[in-house]
């Protein structure tokens, strides 16, 4: 029997890896969403079908079938979207999820739901390495219905016996991802510009998306009714000084980065993921961030 997977919101950054990594491990990938592809994009991500569309009850019903697994990649995906237009980034998140969980319920039980969650569910930490059982304190509205979708994954897998899993990922990166600290570094040293926010030795944890896709996989095949929770990142603190040198040495080699010592408001100082849940169920991340930030550039560069 073929297996099948259904992506939301497979036309976004994340979303069309996860179509390509299911794609090359012999799924049919049907892709739900906003966005306009070409025929060359859709070969590429490996997708069977895509429909253009709100994520809604409806919508599900008419065009997801029967999934072997879905993954619930539709939502928001920023922090000051979600203050500036609060009940939007609910709607994206938190309704998108009671959607889909409500779909498989009464239509789909055998279904597997793997939700792509965020880091920022555990908000302002004062420990690292971050564990799954650490206290999940979020500080923007983004991370508070990243953590209402959760809790709905949760409820439908204890009380309805749906196979669920969460991973909470951290900084995710690679080629095509438009915006956050890389996009904006590039744009910045090819305009000359070197000054950035905050001191450089705030620490992030990154994980490439094509990693980060391969434990998306990892994750559905130990989705459960337990409702297994994972963090996604790579358990290597990385200085924010030290990525954006790795951006100057391929675009500005003979320049340095430069820092206003003014953080914002709610980011730690420090935010890296104990991943060791993930490599219990045999996901390794593959990428070294060397490597990736090279090819993010070269990507980059590309486009000029």
């Amino acid at each position: 029997m073929t297996r099948t997977v259904l992506i939301t919101g497979a036309h976004g950054f994340l979303g069309r890896h996860v179509a390509r990594q299911f794609a090359a491990a012999g799924y049919l990938v049907t892709g739900i969403g906003h966005g306009v592809w070409d025929r060359n994009e859709i070969e590429e991500f490996g997708l069977t079908f895509w429909h253009t569309s709100d994520i809604t009850l409806d919508a599900l019903v008419t065009y997801a079938g029967k999934p072997t697994v879905i993954v619930h990649c539709a939502g928001s995906g920023s922090v000051p979207y979600s203050m500036e237009q609060p009940h939007q980034d609910f709607q994206r998140t938190v309704s998108n999820t009671a959607a889909v969980l409500e779909y498989v319920r009464v239509h789909s039980p055998a279904s597997i739901v793997v939700y792509p969650s965020s880091g920022a569910v555990y908000g302002a930490v004062t420990k690292v390495p971050i564990e799954e059982t650490d206290p999940l304190l979020p500080v923007s509205p983004y991370g508070v219905h990243k953590l209402m979708a959760e809790e709905l994954c949760q409820s439908y897998a204890k009380h309805f016996g749906i196979s669920v899993a969460i991973v909470r990922f951290f900084s995710i990166y690679g080629k095509g991802l438009r915006k956050q600290l890389l996009w904006d570094a590039c744009r910045k040293v090819s305009s000359g510009e070197s000054m950035f926010h905050g001191t450089g030795q705030e620490v992030r944890d990154w994980i490439h998306v094509d990693d980060a896709a391969a434990l998306l996989m990892a994750a559905a095949a130990s989705a459960s009714p337990d409702c297994l929770v994972l963090n996604g990142g790579s358990s290597v603190g990385t200085r924010i000084a030290h990525l954006l040198d790795l951006v100057f040495s391929h675009l500005q080699p003979d320049a340095k980065p430069a820092f206003n010592g003014v953080g914002r408001s709610g980011d730690p100082s420090r935010f890296i993921a104990d991943s060791s849940r993930a490599s219990a169920i045999g996901w390794i991340p593959k990428t070294s961030l060397e490597s990736g930030v090279a090819d993010y550039v070269t990507w980059f560069k590309g486009l000029r």
